[in-house]
């Protein structure tokens, strides 16, 4: 309704007094407006929620993966194990950062080769959703979609980004630096021997970092017209809630 007013004073200012040029921009303006106002399909909300998904999908597997893309952003970087903590200070307490320091980074570097792996992972987890599931996304928080896409994808994309994250971990020499810095601290004299799951430890930090990288896409389309780039992305999240 309110655009409806809108678009009678346009037109009340177009026949009042304007040069030919404000004219044709305020009928563009004004069409526009019409079109916005249109309501919208259930196809349009449905395809417009996937093609946003796809390209938070195509932005976080993206930056992801590139070199130090988890490593140098303090949002996703993959920390020390905190279950081994104890690891970590006691080995840099006797001097031994090296082994600590590379095995960081080598745990990031794995992160960062899995992620390109994630794009077709995701792109195919964007699929059906209910009329339901839909509209809820569409009038839903900044990040309704995201929290959609993890809640019906993770179980799936755990599965098969574990054996990704496994043969990154091999190929950048995390695990040789995990059983090096472990097996030097586990000599220390009184020290509780310790052990991780560090595949899953990787791969679940990962996979957050990913999905923060898509929920931040999602609110930048959300709150910003500027990042619809596309005509469908233009009106669907410009749709009123």
């Amino acid at each position: 309704m309110k655009r409806y007013l809108l678009i009678i004073s346009l037109f009340s200012l177009i026949f009042a007094s304007c040069t030919s040029a404000q004219f044709s921009s305020a009928v563009k303006t004004a069409n526009d407006l019409l079109v916005n106002e249109q309501e919208l399909t259930t196809t349009d909300v449905i395809s417009g929620l996937k093609e946003a998904l796809v390209k938070g999908a195509e932005y976080s597997t993206g930056s992801a993966s590139q070199i130090d893309g988890y490593f140098k952003n303090p949002e996703i970087k993959i920390p020390f194990p905190p279950e081994i903590e104890n690891v970590q200070v006691k080995l840099r307490q006797l001097g031994l950062n090296k082994p600590v320091d590379d095995f960081i980074l080598s745990i990031n570097r794995a992160a960062e080769k899995a992620a390109i792996e994630a794009k077709p992972l995701f792109v195919d987890a964007i699929t059906s959703m209910t009329i339901e599931d839909a509209w809820a996304i569409l009038k839903g928080d900044d990040h309704a979609a995201t929290s959609y896409l993890r809640k019906t994808t993770s179980a799936q994309l755990e599965t098969k980004f574990a054996p990704i994250i496994d043969d990154a971990l091999n190929k950048v020499n995390a695990t040789k630096y995990y059983e090096v810095m472990v097996t030097q601290y586990n000599r220390i004299p009184f020290v509780k021997k310790v052990d991780t799951d560090l595949t899953n430890y990787v791969n679940q930090l990962a996979m957050d970092g990913l999905f923060l990288l898509v929920a931040k896409e999602e609110e930048k389309i959300r709150k910003d017209p500027m990042e619809r780039t596309t005509e469908l992305l233009k009106r669907v999240f410009g749709y009123e809630k």
